[in-house]
């Protein structure tokens, strides 16, 4: 992996962090632990998790330009989040960015990327 450019770059930019999302959010429809969480019309969702992917890894700044700063773990405080949920949640990304055939080493540096977040925003015990 090239350290000089971003993660966005690095997985290939917008085209390939759409097909990432939408790789994605079947998968957590389809877990029992996840899929009650999301709405029945997922487009808006897929669509706020585009952008916040993108500037998350390093690319435009598309959802603060949206909806302003983040505050993740503030947004998803309205949800049980649970440590299981938390690798849940990991585990369809994990299995999306492997359906999109991200490289492994790649793979596993997102995932990695992506735990702390994932983790932070528990605030429900098991």
């Amino acid at each position: 992996m090239n350290r000089n450019i971003s993660l966005y770059e690095t997985l290939g930019g917008d085209r390939s962090l759409r097909l990432i999302v939408e790789a994605f959010y079947p998968k957590v429809q389809a877990h029992p632990l996840l899929g009650p969480l999301f709405p029945e019309d997922i487009n808006p969702v897929m669509e706020k998790q585009h952008m916040f992917l993108t500037q998350f890894f390093g690319g435009p700044t598309l959802f603060s330009d949206a909806f302003g700063h983040p505050m993740m773990r503030a947004r998803h405080m309205p949800f049980e989040i649970t440590p299981e949920r938390a690798e849940a949640w990991l585990d369809c990304m994990n299995r999306a960015l492997q359906e999109v055939g991200i490289e492994d080493e790649l793979r596993q540096f997102v995932i990695e990327r992506l735990s702390g977040p994932a983790h932070h925003f528990v605030n429900t015990p098991e």
